[in-house]
């Protein structure tokens, strides 16, 4: 069964003999499949009044385990965000109730960001629609394929130097 991305590689098969176009296979269909997954990933979140980085930020607390508390350095480290959403982020997620910020006791200067009990109600009647969704996109992949395709994923990040991000 062919695809777009096979149509465009015969393009190019046909048009440019003379070059490898075997990359566009991948990076292609990478492309396309990122914008059909974070499209129904914003749905997802949509549904509970979020966007994407306001559910990484509250996952990421979440996730910390017990006191839920972070400083925005290690949000923004283990978050799916950039330096410049993480305060953007908590101000939305602080006037919302969602989060605090409270002195850091370890360093007068700095602060932490703390999930408040209304931030861990919402994350955890989001995260199983979230996890839900994430199965639908994946149930056309056995275990194995998932299994696989993550290894394969992480190889490829690794190798760019994005493993760690």
């Amino acid at each position: 069964m062919a695809d777009h991305v096979d149509r465009v590689l015969e393009q190019w098969h046909a048009e440019r003999p003379d070059l490898d176009v075997s990359p566009m296979g991948v990076i292609g269909r990478l492309s396309r499949l990122s914008v059909l997954v974070d499209a129904e990933l914003r749905r997802t979140f949509a549904r509970h009044g979020l966007d994407r980085s306001s559910f990484d930020v509250l996952a990421t607390l979440r996730r910390s385990g017990p006191p839920y508390r972070l400083t925005p350095t290690e949000l923004m480290r283990s978050a799916m965000v950039t330096s410049g959403a993480v305060t953007q982020r908590l101000d939305k997620l602080e006037a919302r109730g969602l989060v605090k910020r409270t002195p850091d006791e370890a360093d007068g200067r700095g602060v932490r960001v703390e999930l408040t009990d209304a931030g861990g109600e919402l994350i955890d009647r989001v995260l199983p629609d979230h996890v839900e969704t994430e199965h639908r996109i994946l149930a056309a992949l056995g275990a194995g394929e998932r299994d696989e395709l993550a290894a394969t994923l992480r190889t490829l990040l690794e190798s760019l130097g994005g493993a760690g991000s």
